[in-house]
């Protein structure tokens, strides 16, 4: 199955409320043939947390082993992916500064899961007329709305 998935995350100061949000399309043929979209949020949190947590609400979604082409606006989402993973992972979850990586819990987790699936990364521009960047952005704010006073 082919599967694109948008991923934003919110944050309402740093730290502060928070939100995430993600639509998934499935595809046949280059058809999309289902969508779904979720979304939740936490009461104390930071923008990057959110950011990583939406990508992997979106892949823990899914049934089975899928091609999976993860959208996102956040270049420390795509890059921690893309380029700097693999040099954390040598270096035992530390950064070249040799202290330990922020977030470790949920990049642990992204990468455990991001062996299951065959994943392509994209990044977007936020904020910038993309339909579907703009809808994660609208469905992150959700998720964040019940933890905002």
């Amino acid at each position: 199955m082919q599967v694109k998935l948008f991923t934003d995350g919110a944050c309402s100061g740093n730290p502060g409320p928070g939100g995430w949000g993600a639509i998934l399309k499935a595809l046949k043929n280059g058809e999309i043939v289902s969508e779904k979209e979720i979304h939740g949020g936490e009461e104390i949190t930071t923008n990057n947390r959110m950011e990583l947590t939406a990508a992997i609400k979106g892949l823990e979604s899914l049934k089975k082993q899928s091609e999976v082409t993860i959208i996102t606006d956040s270049k420390y989402l795509k890059d921690g992916m893309t380029k700097w993973i693999n040099s954390w992972i040598a270096n035992n979850w530390r950064s070249s500064t040799n202290k330990e990586i922020k977030n470790l819990d949920l990049w642990k987790t992204l990468y455990s899961l991001s062996q299951f699936h065959e994943i392509r990364w994209e990044w977007v521009k936020g904020h910038n007329a993309h339909k579907d960047n703009e809808k994660a952005d609208y469905l992150a704010r959700l998720g964040m709305s019940s933890f905002k006073k």
